[in-house]
């Protein structure tokens, strides 16, 4: 029964939709492979289905190894379906209305290690360009800045005196952010140079060749220029200089409030997310700093109520 539905189906999608050879078969693929599912469930027909079998078969997909977006896909060929099938049948109330794919796991972005980021800001160079570049990298590195923050700043925006400066993140939230040595040096650096190109009156802090303020995407392009002329392997971009500067710095302080507050996150679950430590580096940092969690090396137990 579930099969002579699905037929009919997909014929509609051959003759009426006359959908591409390619496209047919991924529906036939998602629903078949429904309703062989369903028959080791029981299910004898399609008005039988409720939501919540159709849950756990997307949950069983997920269990099953299929990334996000195949899911989706198959999701997506059942809504088609059962939007045909309750065009024939307009009594059926019909159970993807609000059915949702599992949740994506959030995948963690890659980044440098310490010897990877040396690599790539341990050099001196003297062209113009490449002077900004240097700063660049180091500034995305040593302060965690979004990519938008840091085009977006103007020279009245930093303070090297006080080694901080302020940019403004999502939401239009300001925050204070301190700069590393490093970089003050490699600012100090650039704004010697800077006049060689930018535009007279031109407020940004980093300009382009043509002398207006740089854009996200020639930012982009710049950093993985810089690092392939450093030898480093790989796509490098600026969410990855951000990720490496908190993961870089939660490794050494286990400091996860601090590190919410520098990188502009309003909620601390997205820091945990997003600056993956593994969990003997956190249970480390437990152990040394809680009063009553330092655990005590195993014992034998003399207690019967133990064994």
């Amino acid at each position: 029964m579930l099969n002579q539905v699905l037929q009919a189906y997909y014929n509609y999608l051959s003759i009426e939709r006359q959908l591409a050879k390619h496209t047919l078969n991924n529906y036939q693929r998602d629903l078949n492979k429904l309703a062989a599912w369903l028959d080791n469930q029981q299910c004898l027909s399609w008005e039988q289905i409720t939501p919540q079998q159709l849950r756990h078969y997307l949950s069983q997909l997920k269990h099953d190894g299929l990334d996000h977006r195949s899911i989706q896909r198959h999701l997506s060929s059942i809504r088609s379906f059962y939007n045909f099938y309750c065009s024939k049948h307009p009594s059926l109330q019909n159970p993807t209305v609000a059915l949702q794919a599992p949740k994506a796991a959030k995948k963690l972005p890659q980044l440098l290690d310490v010897d990877q980021a040396a690599q790539l800001l341990n050099t001196t160079p003297d062209d113009p360009l490449l002077i900004r570049d240097h700063a660049i990298l180091e500034l995305f590195y040593s302060s965690g800045l979004r990519l938008n923050e840091l085009s977006q700043l103007d020279i009245s925006g930093i303070d090297l005196s006080q080694q901080q400066t302020t940019v403004v993140g999502k939401g239009n939230k300001t925050r204070l952010v301190p700069i590393g040595s490093y970089a003050c040096t490699c600012l100090k650096k650039w704004l010697t140079t800077r006049g060689q190109l930018a535009k007279q009156g031109e407020a940004a802090l980093f300009v382009s060749k043509q002398g207006n303020r740089i854009s996200n995407r020639q930012i982009q392009n710049r950093v993985k220029h810089f690092a392939q002329l450093m030898g480093l392997p790989g796509n490098l971009h600026p969410h990855m200089l951000r990720h490496s500067f908190a993961t870089h710095l939660l490794e050494g302080s286990g400091d996860l409030r601090a590190i919410q507050e520098l990188l502009g996150h309003s909620d601390i679950s997205t820091t945990q997310v997003y600056t993956h430590v593994d969990f003997n580096q956190l249970t480390n940092v437990y152990d040394s700093s809680h009063p009553r969690a330092r655990r005590k090396k195993s014992s034998t137990s003399s207690n019967p109520n133990d064994n």
